[in-house]
């Protein structure tokens, strides 16, 4: 199960204080307290795994270490390690308290989430002509403390839309080497997959249906990943009684959610064609042609059908890697 929005807390390390301390060695008299260590950061790396989030399912607070305390003869205290948190790239990392949002767009790429407390300097660094025995120190300053909610939005060349029992996934795992769940009734995928076609990153979006855009379903979880996807293959099944009340169910559903979806590139995939008569498969192409003259059509059972959808897809890598 995919993990792709979940709340936590993030507490880094208080920086350590410094000691007040003095020489211990025989003629080496005055201050000698060392200063401390800062405490440790939190930070958010860029990682492939989408299910990377999931380590948040019952760990609901981060708390990093806090900075060691200076010691004497001049012995300053450690920094403490920084945690370094997996987050799966398209995750955008809302600050609940500061109102800041930072999104994690390349694997690799670091976000400051908490930044640790500076540690105190010991008494050594406040000696002077006038106080040879100075008797303070700093404590150290206290770590960020933050509530943190991690937003994932997937980043796909091409989003396989919906209504369920479309063929979406079917489709999925006949061009990509991925093995999603499928079965002859709705609601089969629940979460988001992803498949690699050569350098195409392609999406199954769990199917949609009315009403969506205001919570039915699971709609509101996954609308949004639709939006970081560039180029959309809309599925509407042979089986469909109605293929423009279909086509415009979905439609209707991206444009109460974001009006700019449907701008969109789109591409229709008019799937499981080998179930109807070939009158029947060439009236309803007509019809969606009348919506979007981009149609194809797909059976599973026909090789030469497939090859048809990956012409658009090296079409589609070609554009991508001018």
């Amino acid at each position: 199960m995919i993990i792709d929005d979940v709340t936590i807390i993030v507490k880094a390390g208080n920086g350590g204080k410094g000691a007040v301390a003095f020489n211990k060695n025989l003629m080496s008299l005055g201050p000698a307290g060392g200063s401390r260590g800062r405490g440790g950061s939190i930070f958010a790396i860029g990682v492939s795994d989408l299910s990377a989030l999931k380590q948040f399912r019952f760990k609901k607070e981060i708390q990093a270490k806090h900075g060691a305390p200076g010691k004497g003869q001049f012995s300053d205290g450690p920094d403490s390690p920084d945690i370094i948190l997996k987050i799966p790239v398209g995750t955008i990392i809302h600050n609940l308290d500061t109102h800041e949002d930072k999104e994690m767009l390349n694997i690799g790429e670091t976000v400051l989430i908490a930044k640790g407390g500076i540690g105190g300097k010991g008494n050594f660094h406040f000696r002077s002509s006038r106080n040879t025995t100075p008797k303070q120190a700093q404590g150290g300053l206290p770590g960020e403390e933050h509530t943190v909610r991690f937003e994932l939005k997937l980043i796909a060349d091409v989003g396989l839309i919906g209504l369920p029992n479309a063929g979406k996934s079917s489709l999925l795992n006949a061009l990509t080497n991925a093995k999603v769940k499928t079965a002859n009734y709705a609601f089969t995928t629940l979460e988001p997959n992803l498949g690699a076609h050569y350098d195409l990153i392609l999406a199954d979006i769990p199917g949609l249906i009315e009403g969506a855009s205001w919570g039915k379903g699971l709609g509101l979880k996954f609308l949004r990943h639709i939006e970081r996807t560039k180029i959309l293959f809309h599925l509407i099944s042979s089986e469909s009684n109605d293929v423009k009340r279909d086509y415009a169910i979905i439609r209707n559903e991206l444009k109460a959610w974001n009006k700019n979806l449907l701008e969109k590139r789109e591409f229709i995939i008019f799937t499981k064609t080998d179930l109807v008569t070939p009158k029947e498969k060439g009236e309803k192409i007509a019809r969606l042609k009348t919506l979007n003259p981009n149609v194809v059509s797909v059976s599973l059972e026909d090789a030469d059908s497939l090859e048809e959808v990956r012409k658009i897809l090296r079409a589609i890598q070609k554009e991508k890697s001018w």
